[in-house]
């Protein structure tokens, strides 16, 4: 009983299926179930997919709630391009939520207050996202980069590049 007790009042409480083992201080925010089984669990770092998979805040390219069903788009991390990672994204996953609650304004809260700032640039055979974004679980932010399709990577990589190293020499003049 006072274990429940101080697992709800920390923000521990995680669904009676959830197999995922939190980090020391992560804590859930939200969860729902899903039509097709297990649980979407948001927390301080992430969401967790049912089989127990989380997605940092910092990988959700887009988060999407209507009709009962909620869609997401996970970004991987294709390349380093220097200090900034190029991300690819993942074909949509949609989940039917049976009970959503306050779950999907959690994950647009979250996956908006990740990013630092951003800016679009256009680039040979396409355009690019410079996105800055916060890593849950570490201090700072990391440079992402999301090319559009047909963009030519050899100009992503050295803009990206190029960007980074502007980014830390700024970094580094403002904290003297």
């Amino acid at each position: 009983m006072l274990r429940r007790f101080i697992n709800r009042i920390t923000g521990r409480t995680v669904p009676p299926t959830f197999d995922g083992k939190l980090e020391p201080d992560e804590y859930v925010i939200a969860w729902c179930e899903v039509k097709s089984g297990g649980h979407l669990v948001a927390t301080s770092w992430g969401l967790w997919l049912p089989g127990s998979r989380r997605v940092g805040w910092h990988l959700i390219s887009k988060a999407t709630w209507g009709g009962g069903g909620f869609e997401l788009i996970e970004a991987v991390e294709e390349t380093a391009a220097g200090d900034a990672v190029v991300l690819a994204d993942l074909p949509p996953v949609r989940y039917v939520l049976l009970n959503s609650g306050k779950l999907p304004d959690v994950v647009h809260t979250r996956v908006t207050k990740s990013i630092t700032s951003r800016h679009r640039q256009e680039l040979p055979g396409g355009g690019a996202w410079f996105v800055q974004r916060k890593v849950p679980g570490q201090d700072g932010v990391v440079l992402q980069v999301r090319p559009d399709p047909g963009t030519s990577p050899e100009a992503v990589e050295r803009v990206a590049r190029e960007v980074a190293v502007k980014l830390r020499l700024m970094a580094d003049g403002s904290s003297q």
